[in-house]
């Protein structure tokens, strides 16, 4: 092996001592040019944050959910840890999946496709709308991995299989129980942020999203299902409603006997996505509308005071 070659005189190369040290400080690191799979590694101190995670959400967002044992919840979690990275299947988080679900406030669910951070910063934490990742089961494990090793204990900080790699892996598997169990639980107003600028289309008509929860929403739950088609400030609209795989999703919908709107860049998201482009041209409409109404605020306030001047001026002239 050209790593276990040697500099003459018996002294490692620099490089195999650099190796060395990477194996023992960070082996996630050292071992990346070696990876197996296909996605990253275990995420260094998963079970901190895990634990973290959960005692935060329930301590500050929320504390109706003070009964819930996030220590039993971990446990009931890494049962996969155990398994083949190739061999978790979504039941196997179903104990999990009991001991930490909740109840959704109505109205509130938010299902997504291609836009992940800008429906958590919609979202607020879930103080605005609540999407999976706000729920506490979505939560502990979003933007993580983890699985073990193939052929040894412990974890696999390397890599992790993706569905490229297998279709049962430890978090593909994770995500599609949290996302069936969220389906179940949302009523109400359910809403749907799509990527209008996403280059394969706004709605995969293979995904989480098609596979996972459309067919798991309760009919008899859902007053109607709200669309919004959000496309990048100063990017392509390859999709908008009524267009590709958005039209697709319209009419799967309208088979499944929901009563649904679709709305092109959702006015109060486009607000958002505005705050950090608020010089461009696509935002112009929303600061010329933000003008207009400082200008209305203006004249009211000036009115409130040039009316009662005026009253005093009459009041005097008669006097």
């Amino acid at each position: 092996m050209a790593g276990s070659r040697r500099a003459r005189g018996g002294r490692p190369r620099p490089a195999l001592l650099l190796m060395l040290l990477l194996h023992l400080r960070w082996p996630q690191v050292a071992g990346a040019a070696g990876a197996r799979w296909s996605g990253p590694g275990t995420t260094p101190h998963l079970q901190t944050i895990f634990l973290g995670r959960c005692a935060e959400q329930i301590a500050l967002q929320n504390p109706e959910l003070r009964d819930k044992n996030c220590t039993a919840i971990w446990e009931a979690f890494k049962v996969v840890l155990d398994k083949d990275p190739c061999s978790v299947r979504p039941s196997d988080y179903d104990l999990f999946i009991n001991l930490s679900r909740h109840s959704i406030p109505r109205d509130k669910s938010l299902f997504w496709e291609n836009n992940h951070l800008l429906v958590t910063s919609y979202a607020e934490n879930g103080r605005r709308l609540v999407p999976l990742c706000n729920v506490l089961y979505g939560r502990v494990g979003d933007f993580l991995n983890w699985c073990r090793q193939t052929n040894a204990s412990g974890l696999d900080y390397q890599s992790c299989p993706t569905s490229e790699d297998c279709e049962n892996n430890p978090v593909d598997s994770f995500w599609r129980s949290a996302s069936i169990q969220y389906a179940r639980d949302s009523s109400g107003v359910i809403n749907v942020m799509l990527n209008g600028s996403e280059p394969a289309g706004a709605y995969p008509v293979k995904g989480f999203f098609a596979d996972f929860e459309i067919p798991y929403l309760q009919k008899d739950k859902i007053t109607r299902i709200e669309i919004w088609v959000m496309h990048e400030i100063g990017g392509p609209k390859v999709e908008s409603c009524g267009e590709g795989s958005v039209k697709l999703l319209e009419e799967r919908l309208d088979k499944m006997g929901f009563q649904y709107s679709c709305t092109d860049d959702y006015p109060p998201v486009k607000l958002l996505k505005c705050v950090e482009h608020s010089t461009h041209p696509d935002c112009a409409l929303s600061s010329a509308a933000a003008s207009t109404q400082r200008e209305a605020f203006y004249a009211v306030q000036g009115a409130c005071f040039i009316f009662p001047l005026l009253a005093a001026f009459a009041s005097v002239a008669q006097m």
